[in-house]
């Protein structure tokens, strides 16, 4: 048995943190992803500029990088903002900059899964949905969006995975997650071993229960559809 020397509850408060940002993180992610897509995938030349430059600039910056950049930025410009109604420490936590760099990243990367999944869904079925008198939105609603969910799931999971280990990022800007909780395990008692690999083994126990739960949601979305066999 290892002893955690009375670091458990902050090792498990550091998983709850990691959870809750990666959750908070996908979910925001997967709106800009679907953005970007529908930019990228757009007759609009405008549109697909900026879906284009979206995906291009936050995918050649280092993810580290935008977290910083997030939470520091936001910092200045925030304390300068509140300095004009009397309050110059306005500023936002290290959970929502945290959140916001991660899901920048997520929907970069979401973008083009669902570039995929929108490309290789049949114009017909549009065409097929303007026929009966649906509109654009219901068509996109109840045509479009539960295609694309099921064919960008299997990439959306391992976006996520890569998601859930990075944030281990915003240990650099003091929020407590997993690494940091490790960290300051480290520094108390001088067991960096022990404590890494204790970090190590929860990011491998939470891959094990996203990839079951992937596999639960994927065999969901497939019900109904018949895989073509060569």
């Amino acid at each position: 048995m290892i002893d955690l020397q009375g670091f458990g509850p902050s090792l498990l408060a550091g998983t709850w943190m990691t959870v809750k940002l990666s959750l908070a993180s996908v979910a925001l992610g997967l709106l800009f992803g679907l953005l970007g897509a529908a930019g990228k995938t757009s007759s609009n030349a405008f549109a697909r500029f900026l879906g284009g430059s979206y995906t291009t600039i936050v995918r050649g910056v280092p993810e580290t990088l935008w977290v910083l950049m997030a939470y520091y930025s936001t910092v200045t410009a925030l304390n300068y903002l509140g300095s004009f109604f009397g309050n110059p420490e306005l500023a936002l936590n290290p959970f929502a900059a945290g959140t916001l760099a991660l899901a920048l990243c997520f929907g970069a990367y979401s973008s083009e899964v669902f570039r995929g999944a929108l490309l290789s869904i049949p114009k017909g079925h549009r065409e097929a949905g303007l026929a009966v008198g649906l509109s654009s939105l219901r068509i996109f609603w109840r045509i479009t969006l539960p295609q694309v969910w099921r064919i960008a799931l299997p990439g959306l999971g391992n976006l996520y995975l890569i998601l859930l280990k990075d944030t281990a990022l915003v240990s650099l800007i003091s929020l407590t997650e997993i690494m940091r909780a490790a960290e300051i395990a480290k520094n108390g008692t001088k067991l960096p071993f022990t404590f890494y690999l204790i970090a190590a083994l929860i990011y491998l126990s939470l891959t094990i229960l996203v990839m079951i739960a992937m596999h639960f949601f994927e065999k969901r979305a497939a019900q109904g559809f018949t895989r073509n066999e060569v």
